[in-house]
């Protein structure tokens, strides 16, 4: 059975699932869909035109799908979908989707949001990704499955972070993050491939020696981008993970590549 406790306050236009717990002090919105298994702990809100997956958790003082920090926002019926297993902590902030952005903003499954971090409208995130206490994102962003960002970064708007990649502490990225890669610094500068994330994710040594000399050749000092791009995908076209990373650079986006300190590739 659904367990409200008696002091939220649940609209009456809100869909629960039998099995929801509304904790103390909640407040759950007209337009809001809450799965199977959702558990809000306490004081928390959950408003608009918000989907919340099977078993996700959402713990106190979370502000889930209010309307969009963006001047440009006129009160579109935008939406925030919110997958499965998700774990999101205090003071999580989380907004829909605006015209400008396709007017949705979608959370993978299995990921866990730590205390105060921010999702802003028309982010696009995938499956088990973690974003660590305060880390922030612009809108507009992508996040690949089983991206890390660290502690107090700030990803700026229309940034894209590659899957397996790693976006240390207090970094501030404003360029694409290559999957599989490590970026860190107050501007953030691509500093290798996320070799300890690899070896978590049972990637082989023998494909991690291979991504090692694909990233070598990719961001050497000879020759342009294009050049070594196609000198990669000759050598390492059988290794997937190397040609999720040039597809990755090869795909239109409006940021630029995230480069090593003291690079002069173009």
């Amino acid at each position: 059975m659904t367990d409200i406790h008696a002091t939220a306050i649940v609209s009456p236009g809100a869909e629960l699932a039998e099995d929801v717990i509304v904790g103390p002090y909640c407040v759950v919105g007209e337009n809001v869909n809450l799965s199977a298994g959702v558990r809000l702990i306490s004081h928390v809100v959950v408003d608009g035109h918000t989907n919340v997956g099977e078993g996700s958790v959402i713990y106190p003082f979370s502000s889930i799908g209010l309307p969009p920090q963006d001047l440009k926002y006129a009160g579109e019926p935008s939406v925030l979908e919110i997958g499965a297993n998700n774990v999101i902590r205090e003071h999580v902030t989380m907004n829909p989707g605006t015209e400008g952005g396709g007017m949705i903003t979608r959370v993978g499954k299995s990921c866990l949001f730590m205390v105060a971090s921010h999702v802003a409208h028309d982010c696009q995130l995938g499956d088990h990704v973690i974003l660590a206490n305060n880390a922030a994102l612009g809108g507009h962003v992508s996040v690949g499955d089983w991206a890390i960002l660290g502690g107090l970064s700030a990803i700026h708007q229309y940034v894209r972070i590659g899957r397996h990649a790693i976006v240390g502490g207090m970094s501030g990225v404003e360029h694409d993050v290559i999957p599989y890669g490590s970026v860190m610094g107050d501007r953030a500068r691509l500093a290798g491939l996320n070799l300890v994330g690899l070896k978590r994710r049972g990637f082989g040594r023998d494909v991690i020696h291979d991504m090692r000399r694909a990233f070598r050749l990719l961001f050497a000092q000879e020759g342009t981008m294009t050049e070594r791009l196609a000198d990669v995908s000759d050598l390492f076209n059988a290794i997937e993970p190397v040609m999720d990373i040039v597809d990755f650079i090869q795909k239109e986006s409006t940021r630029p590549i995230c480069q090593p300190k003291g690079d002069g590739a173009n």
